[in-house]
């Protein structure tokens, strides 16, 4: 029940599109608030509050840099779940639904 539960707020820390979007571009490796601000198009307040959250949630480090501070991925699990997360999207934007795989077996056998 508990890795429940760490499952459903990792999925609920992405439900921000703003959040993906950082995340994204943190993918191709660290960023200072300003570097995003300008790649996302969003205010630098707005993007500083959600590295803070992002940050808090494990997501991101933080490294100081002069007068900058820069911001990475925590790791490469991150990394893959942000690549896992946008490959889904791309896969349910372009397909076909198919009604087979793992869903079609789990209601031949009654499993939920």
């Amino acid at each position: 029940m508990e890795t429940a539960q760490s499952v459903a707020g990792i999925l609920h820390a992405l439900a921000t599109p703003s959040r993906v979007r950082i995340l994204a571009r943190l993918q191709d490796g660290p960023h200072s608030v300003g570097e995003l601000t300008e790649a996302i198009g969003m205010e630098q307040s707005a993007v500083s509050h959600q590295l803070r959250h992002l940050r808090d949630l494990g997501f991101v480090t933080a490294e100081r840099q002069g007068r900058h501070m820069l911001y990475e991925l925590f790791d490469d699990h991150v990394a893959e779940l942000i690549d896992q997360a946008l490959s889904h999207a791309e896969h349910l934007r372009t397909s076909v639904p198919s009604h087979g795989g793992r869903r079609g077996a789990a209601a031949e056998t009654g499993s939920t």
